[in-house]
C-alpha cells in the first residue's frame, strides 16, 4: 500500500483481492496523494480495513473497484462500469474513459451461477454484483465521504463460474488453498475452467487498471 499524506485531496482506492490491484499497482508508482488497499473479500474485511485506513489518515474521497460478475445481459466481459456518488465531481469523466453507468448489488457469497445471477437480476434490477462496495460506500456516506464504484466485468450474466468458491473459502472469507486443491482433484473438468477464469480475470484488471489510470492522470492533481 502507499502511504498518503494528510492531505483533504487524497483519495484512497480499495481492492478486495491482490490480483485486481495488481496492474494498477504496477503503473501508479509513487502518489503521496493517493494510496490503494487490499481489503480481502466480503462485507466484514472491507468494512474493517477501510475503517482502519480512515482512521490513520484523513481521505477526500474513496473509490472502491475491483471484478463484478455481470447480472444485465447486455454486459460483456472486460466492460468497465461505475456508479458516483450525486457530487463527485465530472462524473462525465468516467463516460469519456468509455465505462459505462451501473446499479450494484453487494452481496454476501460469490454468485456461481447463470440462473443465480438471473434471480438477482430480476429481484434487485441490478446490472451487476460484488460483495464489499455497497458497505464501504455506506461507511463513507456515515463519514460525509464522497465515492464512487469502479468496476470491471469479470464473469458475464452468461458465464457460470467452473467451481463454487463460495465452498472454498475459510472462516475469513479468505480462498483456501487445500478446499481449492481437494475441489479440483474432484473434477478435474475444474481446472480447466479455473485456468480460464485466471486468463480472463487477468484481462480484465488489466482493463480495469487502464481507465484507473487514465482517470487519475486527468482528474487527481499530481503531488
Amino acid at each position: 500500500m502507499t502511504p498518503f499524506m494528510t492531505d483533504p485531496r487524497s483519495l484512497l482506492i480499495c481492492f478486495a483481492v491482490r490480483e485486481e490491484a495488481r496492474p494498477l499497482l504496477r503503473r501508479l508508482g509513487p502518489r503521496k496523494s493517493v494510496a490503494v488497499v487490499v481489503t480481502g473479500m466480503g462485507h466484514a474485511n472491507a468494512r474493517r480495513a477501510v475503517l482502519r485506513e480512515l482512521e490513520r489518515q484523513p481521505v477526500a474521497r474513496v473509490l472502491t473497484c475491483g471484478f463484478a460478475g455481470g447480472l444485465n445481459p447486455e454486459l460483456e466481459r472486460g466492460a468497465v462500469v461505475f456508479d458516483v456518488d450525486t457530487a463527485w465531481p465530472r462524473p462525465e469523466a468516467w463516460l469519456e474513459l468509455g465505462a459505462r453507468p451501473a446499479r450494484f448489488h453487494c452481496a454476501g457469497r460469490v454468485a456461481i451461477t447463470v440462473a443465480e445471477k438471473r434471480w438477482l437480476r430480476e429481484a434487485t434490477g441490478d446490472d451487476a454484483v460484488e460483495m464489499e462496495s455497497g458497505v464501504i460506500r455506506a461507511l463513507c456516506r456515515e463519514r460525509g465521504l464522497l465515492s464512487a464504484t469502479v468496476r470491471v466485468i469479470s464473469d458475464t450474466a452468461h458465464d457460470d463460474l467452473p467451481l463454487d468458491f463460495n465452498e472454498l473459502l475459510d472462516a475469513r472469507q479468505r480462498l483456501s488453498a487445500l478446499k481449492l486443491a481437494a475441489a479440483v482433484a474432484k473434477s478435474p473438468r475444474g481446472l480447466a475452467g479455473l485456468l480460464r477464469l485466471q486468463r480472463r480475470t487477468s484481462d480484465a484488471a488489466t482493463r480495469l487498471a487502464s481507465v484507473l489510470a487514465r482517470w487519475l492522470d486527468t482528474e487527481v492533481p499530481g503531488d
